[in-house]
C-alpha cells in the first residue's frame, strides 16, 4: 500500500509540476501577448477584460495550487521523515499497537521513492537500531523490528537466550568471542499474553539499553527456525549486506529466527520517536472498526530506544 501511495504521490507531483511550467513557458507569454495586442487596439479595457484574456485554465490553476504542496510532502516523506502505525504487539513493550511513529528515512541511505535503489549512502544500520523495512518474503509490507545482528556476525538464539559473536574484521586479533546478552529482570506480569505473565527484562545490545518481553510457557519453536546451510539449528551467519532483526516481545514475534535475513535494498528507516499514541480496544460490535480509539496516551510521546 505504501508503495502505491509513494507512486501516486510521485505522478501527481510530477503531472502538476509539468502543467504548471508548460503553462509559464507556453501559454502565460500567448495571453501577455494577447493582452498587449488588445491593449494596443483599446487603451480602455477594462479590469474584467483583461481578467478574462488573462484568465489560467482551470487545471493550471488547480497545478499551481497543489504543486507546491504535494511537492513538499513528496520530498518529506520520502527523503527525511515518514509516519507509520504500529500493527501488532511484536514489539512489546517498546512500540504498542496504537503508536504512530516516525522514521527517519536518511538514517539508511536517501532512495528514490518508486523504485527504492539508492542515491546517496548516509549511514548503515546498528546493532539496537528500531528499524522498519519491506518484509523479505513480501516486499509490499512494512515491518518494524530492532536491528540484532550485523553483516558478518553470528547470533545464537536457544532456550530464550540471546548470543552474539560479532563479525571479526580484517587483521583484528584475537577475533571476538561468542557472548551471552545481558540481561536483568524489571517484572513479572505487566503484560500477559493469552491469560499468561510475561517476564520483562532490560537488555543490553552495546549501548543500547532496552527492554524485552518473554513467555516462559510458550517453548521456542525451534523447528520452525531459518535453516542455514552448514549452520547449526537455533544458530544463525548473517550474511554481507544483510540484517538479522528480532521482535522484543521475543515470543509473539515472527522475525529473522523464522524467515531469514533482512537485505540492506528492504531497509526503509529508522524509527527514532512516537508522535502520538493512542489506546484501543477491540470493537463491541460488527458495526465498528475492529478496534476503536478510546483514549490518547501522552506519555508515550518521545523518542524510541
Amino acid at each position: 500500500m505504501a508503495a502505491y501511495f509513494s507512486l501516486i504521490l510521485v505522478l501527481v507531483t510530477l503531472g502538476s509540476g509539468l502543467i504548471w511550467a508548460a503553462d509559464a513557458i507556453f501559454f502565460a507569454p500567448k495571453r501577455r501577448e494577447k493582452l498587449a495586442m488588445a491593449q494596443a487596439a483599446d487603451a480602455s479595457l477594462s479590469e474584467e477584460h483583461v481578467e478574462k484574456i488573462m484568465r489560467e485554465s482551470a487545471i493550471v490553476e488547480t497545478s499551481k495550487s497543489i504543486f507546491p504542496v504535494i511537492a513538499f510532502v513528496l520530498i518529506l516523506r520520502s527523503f527525511i521523515y515518514e509516519p507509520f502505525q504500529i500493527p501488532s504487539g511484536s514489539m512489546k513493550p517498546t512500540l504498542l499497537v496504537g503508536d504512530f511513529i516516525l522514521v527517519e528515512k536518511f538514517s539508511y541511505g536517501i532512495k528514490d521513492p518508486v523504485w527504492r535503489s539508492t542515491l546517496l549512502e548516509t549511514g548503515k544500520p546498528e546493532r539496537g537500531d528500531v528499524a522498519v523495512f519491506k518484509y523479505p518474503m513480501n516486499p509490499k509490507i512494512d515491518y518494524i523490528k530492532r536491528i540484532i545482528g550485523l553483516p558478518g556476525d553470528r547470533i545464537v538464539y536457544r532456550n530464550k537466550d540471546l548470543y552474539i559473536q560479532p563479525a571479526c574484521a580484517e587483521g583484528q586479533s584475537p577475533c571476538p568471542e561468542l557472548k551471552k546478552v545481558d540481561r536483568a529482570l524489571v517484572n513479572r506480569g505487566e503484560f500477559s499474553q493469552s491469560g499468561m505473565p510475561l517476564i520483562r527484562y532490560k537488555e543490553q545490545l552495546g549501548d543500547i539499553s532496552h527492554d524485552i518481553l518473554v513467555n516462559p510457557a510458550i517453548p521456542d519453536r525451534i523447528n520452525y527456525f531459518f535453516r542455514q546451510e552448514n549452520v547449526p539449528l537455533t544458530e544463525f551467519v548473517v550474511p554481507e549486506g544483510q540484517y538479522f532483526a528480532m521482535g522484543d516481545n521475543r515470543d509473539n514475534s515472527t522475525d529473522s529466527r523464522f524467515w531469514g535475513f533482512v537485505p540492506e535494498q528492504n531497509l526503509v528507516g529508522k524509527a527514532v520517536a512516537i508522535w502520538i499514541s493512542f489506546e484501543f480496544d477491540r470493537k463491541p460490535s460488527d458495526f465498528l472498526p475492529t478496534w476503536i480509539p478510546t483514549g490518547v496516551r501522552f506519555n508515550r510521546v518521545g523518542g524510541i530506544v
